[in-house]
């Protein structure tokens, strides 16, 4: 009897259902319109023209998106889950130090999408500290992952800091941000990674 009753519990619980593939690629496709709309036209650009633009009605951004702070802090929480992602394929992928640097790289072209978005950023309600917040510890997480791998494989002395790395790659992006910043930042992961290396 109780094996029964317990067979009628689960069978009435609901089974939480998984968004369709539709619904990802309707989503995924207005992250991508909408970064591109904020890059160019700022907070204000319009939603009624970035669902155009996706190839989706009105209807279905604000059913993923309700409000405009909404699809903001979403472009950037995006960018920041390719991020982590790009770490695990990585890690899988590559040897340690080409993992680090591939990701390094990423980074710099990450921070390149922050700038730009920044206006877009500052007017969500909070501030835009609201939105950091919550990623830095992915971030960490994934360049911390990949310093840990390196110096298990030699390929990087162990006294590296995986913030110390950043902080570097930051300072290029936001102390002195010249029209070459991105490039100089590329040059610098390199010279990151060299020094980075055991010394012999």
């Amino acid at each position: 009897m109780q094996v029964f009753c317990a067979m009628i519990t689960n069978r009435s619980k609901p089974v939480p259902r998984k968004p369709r593939t539709d619904a990802l690629r309707n989503r995924e496709r207005i992250l991508e319109v909408a970064k591109e709309a904020f890059t160019h036209f700022g907070a204000d650009a319009s939603l009624d023209e970035i669902a155009k633009q996706a190839g989706v009605g009105a209807g279905t951004l604000y059913r993923h998106f309700p409000t405009r702070d909404a699809l903001i802090e979403a472009v950037y929480r995006s960018e920041v889950e390719k991020l982590a992602a790009a770490e695990r394929k990585f890690s899988q992928t590559m040897v340690p130090i080409d993992a680090l640097r591939a990701w390094m790289l990423l980074f710099v072209d990450h921070l390149a999408a922050k700038r730009i978005i920044a206006p877009a950023l500052n007017s969500v309600a909070g501030g835009p500290a609201k939105i950091y917040e919550g990623s830095h510890g992915m971030v960490q997480e994934a360049i911390g992952a990949l310093v840990k791998r390196a110096v298990e494989s030699g390929e990087i002395q162990p006294d590296i800091v995986p913030f110390d790395l950043l902080r570097a790659l930051l300072g290029a992006a936001f102390v002195a941000p010249g029209p070459g910043w991105q490039q100089s930042a590329r040059r610098l992961v390199d010279i990151l990674i060299a020094g980075s290396r055991p010394i012999s």
